[in-house]
């Protein structure tokens, strides 16, 4: 375990150099917003930021941390509980994200503004249309499709926000979708997951007779082990779950490189140009973590979701001239639509960046979780 030091370092470093002189309508973690000069909107990479600096406050109580989850967090949230930059009309599951966050704040802070939020983020998903078999489309941009990714936008977010309000048909709604990802979109022989499907089968990057799209992309399948994980956190008696979250953290584990990484196409070690990717490793990290903190797995998936968490630290982390960390590695995005084919060619043909968001929040997270576990078992 001597890479703790060198992570706790890192996550020091990140906390002085890159959140905390952070503006909120300029993060310099959302790499996208930066590169493509994207006008500031509320979006579910800085809801991941988010997240990871109220995981760390809870973890230290440090109220730098809470105070700027505050801070930063009210600049798109004005006093009324509405969220001026998000369009309802965009379905978007991704917005949905942010909603834990505001759960968050309202159980630490008591201000109303926070469960106001959160109810019209519950409003507007109430409006999600859904494909026949009942799940959430992923966008309206993309209609009546699947995304791993949505999981886990959305549902720990159902989940904890049923316990608020008393909803707890909401409950039955998740499990429901789960379900159904799991029958459409899980692979018997790998134990993995297809990012997409489309259930009119039509759409360029779809199989024709399943609806399914192509590969087993790496960050997808950590989107949904990650929402499994908190969904054990909230609804810790859920067999179904559990045995879910168990299967798929398993069968990952099994396509991790020697040294604990995983590669962006985790099936596809043989391909020219596939490479160990930092975001949807430490994903898993997390959730292998988390899951045996919350004893939903046994010792080996804890001892691969260290191996994991210790290459990223120890392989992926650089110190630049002015000591600002520097995790790389990280796929900036990927998707599935017109000019995204979803063939292993794509997915390794999307550009590659470093101090994204999408990496570093579940470092901090993965990193919590450590501490968690080390904590228990003193």
């Amino acid at each position: 375990m001597n890479y703790i030091h060198r992570l706790e370092e890192a996550v020091k470093l990140y906390i002085q150099k890159l959140i905390f002189p952070s503006e909120p309508l300029c993060p310099l973690w959302n790499r996208e917003s930066l590169i493509f000069r994207k006008k500031p909107k509320w979006n579910y990479i800085d809801s991941c930021m988010i997240t990871a600096v109220i995981r760390l406050y809870e973890l230290n109580r440090d109220q730098e941390l809470l105070d700027f989850a505050v801070r930063f967090t009210s600049a798109y949230v004005d006093e009324n509980g509405d969220i001026p930059t998000m369009n309802r009309e965009d379905f978007n599951l991704d917005n949905i994200n942010g909603g834990k966050n505001l759960l968050s704040l309202y159980r630490i802070t008591g201000d109303e503004r926070w469960l106001k939020a959160t109810q019209n983020l519950a409003n507007a998903l109430s409006q999600q249309p859904r494909l026949e078999c009942g799940n959430f489309w992923h966008k309206a941009i993309y209609p009546r499709q699947i995304w791993l990714d949505g999981s886990y936008m959305a549902f720990p977010f159902m989940a904890e926000f049923a316990g608020i309000s008393g909803n707890i048909a909401l409950i039955d709604d998740v499990l429901c979708q789960l379900r159904n990802i799991r029958n459409l979109m899980h692979d018997a022989e790998s134990g993995l997951y297809y990012h997409g499907y489309d259930e009119t089968k039509s759409i360029n990057w779809a199989d024709p007779e399943t609806g399914l799209s192509q590969e087993f992309w790496l960050r997808s399948m950590g989107w949904i082990s990650a929402a499994l994980a908190d969904l054990c956190e909230i609804l810790p008696d859920d067999n179904e779950i559990t045995g879910m979250l168990a299967d798929l953290l398993r069968s990952l584990a099994s396509y991790a490189m020697p040294d604990g990484m995983l590669l962006q196409l985790p099936v596809h070690p043989e391909l020219s140009g596939n490479y160990p990717e930092t975001s949807g490793t430490l994903l898993f990290a997390y959730s292998a973590l988390k899951a045996y903190r919350l004893g939903k797995v046994d010792e080996t998936i804890n001892a691969a979701g260290e191996k994991a968490l210790s290459a990223v630290t120890e392989k992926f982390i650089v110190f630049a001239d002015d000591n600002t960390p520097l995790l790389k590695n990280i796929c900036l995005m990927a998707g599935l639509g017109k000019d995204r084919s979803g063939t292993a060619e794509y997915y390794l043909s999307e550009r590659v960046t470093e101090n994204d968001a999408k990496g570093i929040a579940p470092l901090i997270m993965a990193y919590t979780e450590l501490t968690k576990g080390i904590r228990n078992n003193e």
